[in-house]
């Protein structure tokens, strides 16, 4: 190939990818151990490199594909360790409060409270907001079961978390 060619130029580019192609993406799977995220990768140096064609000299493509895929491989890397910290800290946070008696007597006390509050809700409304929360059902299925409207539904479900909120926040007031 002589000096002078484009990588803009789809013929140009298709060799650049067949010649390179394999290379790169088993580059990537030796590092991420993962064949489909090399894959991935591989892919998106190439549209990198079709994207910036008319930047990169002819010469240079194979030095501009590896460090893009590095590049990727680099930013997964880092952005795996962020999730890793993230996901042992709120496990930590939570195997804390998971201990703490107090934690433990309060949660308790709160499902008690919550328990006794949607007991007293009218029949028909607790039955749709249960279906609703705890079934998962959707509101047409609930109308449907409940020979109602979807409108009724829908009032007796915004009336039950509306009397519920009401109920725990007065609660909540007493102890203070």
């Amino acid at each position: 190939m002589s000096e002078k060619q484009s990588i803009c130029e789809e013929q140009v580019f298709h060799q650049v990818f067949s010649e390179n192609e394999i290379a790169l993406r088993n580059f990537l799977f030796y590092k991420l151990g993962d064949l489909e995220k090399a894959r991935d990768f591989a892919q998106e140096s190439f549209i990198r490199l079709w994207n910036n064609c008319s930047k990169v000299v002819f010469e240079k493509v194979k030095g501009f594909l590896f460090t893009t895929a590095n590049r990727l491989f680099l930013d997964h890397y880092d952005h795996q360790k962020v999730v890793l910290k993230f996901e042992y800290r709120s496990d930590s946070t939570q195997a804390r409060m998971e201990q703490n008696p107090e934690f433990l007597y309060q949660e308790g006390e709160f499902k008690e409270r919550l328990e006794r509050a949607v007991s007293d809700l009218p029949e028909k409304q607790r039955m749709v907001f249960l279906m609703s929360r705890i079934d998962k059902l959707k509101n047409r299925e609930i109308a449907d079961a409940m020979d109602i409207s979807i409108k009724t539904v829908e009032k007796h479900i915004s009336t039950a978390i509306k009397s519920l909120r009401e109920t725990l926040d007065e609660l909540d007031n007493l102890k203070v």
